[in-house]
């Protein structure tokens, strides 16, 4: 199946001009490349940093330990999975999964179609939490753009779904995901959806 690519934009912190990107959808070698390369050495000096200044390791970036080369072979070949990346300044600026097989739990959506985000991860580079500069602002906005577009096209009504880890909360409910508390069954992550009413309003923002 070809891969198809997307021209989006992004912006570059340190000039505030804006960035050409592509958003792919798919997660070919190229990027599992990048990402074993290029992430994670900046995320190894990260890591020393946090260590060498005595930072507590629930403290750490969540999704250090996170193997995409593993994620990926795990569903390969598996219709109800999807990946999706970000390229951008010759780089692999973002990665994501989606499962197509979850149901809504929100209560005006529930027992509804939506599209799971097993994981979203940025390259550590654009991680503002972990403390320093960073290159590119969108990226994740961007994964969660074609997470809601790929509900939209599934006819599942732009709904969407994840767990998010603790550092990342912030996030979702600022972009107007409804929190439906931590969920026991998952690591007691919080579950965050975001309703049909709200995934087209956030198409229209992006």
């Amino acid at each position: 199946m070809m891969t198809e690519i997307s021209v989006i934009h992004l912006l570059d912190v340190a000039t505030g001009e804006g960035v050409e990107g592509e958003l792919r959808d798919a997660i070919e070698q190229a990027q599992l490349d990048d990402w074993q390369k290029e992430w994670q050495p900046a995320l190894l000096a990260v890591l020393q940093d946090l260590a060498r200044r005595g930072v507590p390791v629930d403290q750490w970036p969540q999704s250090w330990h996170w193997d995409w080369g593993k994620k990926t072979a795990r569903v390969q070949g598996l219709l109800a999975f999807r990946g999706f990346s970000v390229v951008a300044q010759g780089v692999t600026q973002g990665l994501s999964q989606v499962d197509l097989t979850k149901a809504a739990r929100e209560p005006s959506q529930a027992g509804k179609p939506l599209v799971y985000l097993d994981y979203v991860e940025v390259a550590p580079w654009n991680r503002p939490e972990l403390g320093r500069p960073t290159r590119l602002r969108g990226v994740g906005s961007a994964l969660l753009t074609a997470a809601v577009a790929l509900s939209d096209e599934e006819g599942f009504k732009g709904r969407i779904g994840l767990h998010s880890l603790p550092q990342a909360d912030a996030f979702y409910a600022k972009i107007g995901m409804t929190d439906l508390g931590q969920d026991a069954a998952y690591q007691n992550l919080r579950y965050f959806e975001m309703t049909a009413a709200r995934a087209q309003a956030f198409l229209e923002k992006e």
